[in-house]
């Protein structure tokens, strides 16, 4: 890759630290060089030299190229939308929008900006889940009549619910439920 995707991280909550700046971080061709948050000071430790500002700054940039949403749910589209509107690539982490008329919005603004939107689903990627995917794809487990699954999350203490505290778009089940593959919005982006 001869281009570097110079990436924003909106939110740097547990999602933003956890998922999205790691992968930020380590993964070839992309650099971080902004984060949105309210804690500059935990941002500039885990990322020193990484700039830390508003979302208004982050869209300014000429120089930023995408910008990945990890904040509360029921901001994904909003945020998604300022951005699109301002040129820029966007990932939403899941959710992708509160309900499907926000997604279709989305992708239909994201089309006519002729910019990449996509959703990222973390577990989808994991390799129980690509596995499952493969045996089932090959036949190897028959017909399946039922798929169980479940996460298990080891907390030392039992601390504030975060995203699964009430409000839109809130509960675990959004949060970990992928869209059914059917109705999912598709990556669209320019041809």
């Amino acid at each position: 890759m001869s281009h570097t995707i110079n990436a924003a991280l909106v939110g740097y909550g547990f999602a933003g630290q956890t998922f999205h700046a790691p992968f930020l971080t380590s993964t070839p061709g992309l650099s971080l060089g902004w984060v949105v948050s309210r804690d500059a000071a935990k941002v500039q430790s885990d990322l020193p030299g990484c700039r830390v500002g508003s979302l208004a700054e982050v869209l300014a940039d000429p120089s930023v190229d995408l910008v990945v949403i990890a904040t509360p749910n029921d901001t994904h589209a909003p945020i998604a939308r300022e951005a699109l509107l301002a040129g820029k690539h966007v990932v939403i982490d899941k959710p992708f929008a509160l309900d499907l008329a926000e997604a279709k919005a989305l992708v239909d603004l994201a089309e006519k900006q002729q910019r990449l939107l996509s959703i990222f689903h973390n577990r989808r990627w994991d390799g129980d889940f690509l596995t499952v995917r493969r045996l089932l794809a090959e036949g190897a487990l028959g017909q399946v009549a039922q798929f169980e699954s479940h996460f298990d999350r080891y907390r030392p203490e039992v601390g504030p619910p975060g995203r699964a505290a009430g409000g839109p778009g809130a509960g675990r089940r959004v949060g970990l439920g992928p869209p059914n593959q059917d109705h999912a919005p598709p990556p669209v982006g320019p041809p």
